[in-house]
């Protein structure tokens, strides 16, 4: 089991292989597609809500928190659905991404060329991983709700390295 702290650095990810179990602690930015359309428009204009140097962004839309716990269910979401605007992220910084299932070969390439990684969450177990969220807060686009950007810091957060 490889233990990764933020900020992610290069020396962090090129221990990493395809298959790795990873166990993540540290900050992290939630968003989906709707949330990725404003980033993308907002990188372009030269104000992005939060430092993309170095950031993690988990493809996860989380659903209510209930009164007892410090989050709700946070499963991820079909990364494929990102690919148009991964690119852009991982040239502005961004050094890895946290989702389930397939990209496309024109990702894959990205994010070798920008040193940068995909990580799986397992699909399925968003109560579990809730349970990793020490903390929560909106940071950017709030009128959308659970696809707000949410800046997350984590504990133990389970995943495997996809490259």
């Amino acid at each position: 089991m490889i233990t990764l702290t933020t900020p992610l650095n290069d020396k962090d990810l090129d221990q990493l292989h395809a298959k790795d179990f990873i166990l993540f602690t540290g900050e992290l930015y939630t968003a989906r597609d709707a949330a990725h359309q404003r980033l993308v428009k907002d990188i372009a204009a030269g104000t992005p809500p939060f430092d993309l140097n170095g950031a993690v962004i988990y493809y996860v839309g989380p659903s209510p928190t209930p009164p007892h716990l410090k989050f709700g269910s946070a499963g991820p979401t079909t990364s494929s659905r990102m690919d148009v605007y991964t690119p852009t992220l991982l040239n502005h910084g961004v050094k890895a991404i946290i989702g389930k299932g397939y990209r496309s070969s024109e990702v894959l390439e990205a994010f070798s060329d920008h040193h940068a990684v995909y990580l799986l969450a397992i699909g399925g177990s968003g109560a579990y991983l809730g349970q990793c969220v020490q903390s929560s807060e909106v940071i950017a686009y709030e009128d959308l709700g659970p696809e707000s950007i949410k800046k997350l810091v984590v504990k133990d957060l389970p995943l495997i390295a996809w490259i």
